[in-house]
């Protein structure tokens, strides 16, 4: 196991120094599920919810969030994104809305953190937006799908042994 970056040797909380790193094209890939009543799909895709367009504000959200990232997340670094896509996908079979992101830059430090705080953002967004009508609803498999770029090269969680999750 590789040692933990954002500690320093007394085991206090450090933003990594990455002024040294070469600037690369970086990407990463994250998805989630919001899980909900087969009504809850329904009324999300007649577009007759309370509050709105469900998956075009929730969109929005997931791609604020995304360049807002280094605000929530303490020790993540502020970067300049070049892309942030988020796309919202119905599910019948699940039921639910199954959520991904994609986050790129080119820069001295990866955007995992990116794609995974846009995920979950949207996720919470699809939550709050249809809950006056199925309070049971669970956000479920937030994880990273793939990244590349970076020192630490490609990484694909279908390719790791035990990598969490269900695709």
């Amino acid at each position: 196991m590789t040692a933990l970056t954002h500690l320093d040797a007394t085991g206090a909380a450090v933003m990594v120094d990455v002024g040294d790193k070469e600037a690369t094209s970086r990407t990463a890939r994250a998805e989630g599920r919001v899980v909900t009543l087969p009504e809850t799909v329904a009324l999300i895709r007649s577009g007759d919810a309370k509050k709105g367009d469900v998956l075009g504000t929730a969109r929005i959200a997931g791609i604020m969030a995304a360049k807002r990232t280094h605000e929530l997340v303490p020790l993540c670094h502020p970067l300049l994104l070049t892309k942030v896509r988020v796309d919202l996908a119905l599910d019948d079979d699940l039921p639910g809305v199954r959520v991904t992101a994609e986050v790129s830059v080119t820069g001295q430090t990866g955007v995992e953190m990116e794609a995974l705080t846009a995920v979950s953002v949207a996720c919470l967004t699809i939550y709050d937006m249809v809950k006056a009508a199925d309070r049971g609803m669970a956000i479920e498999g937030i994880r990273l799908l793939e990244k590349s770029g970076g020192r630490s090269g490609h990484y694909r969680a279908d390719q790791v042994p035990g990598a969490g999750g269900a695709p």
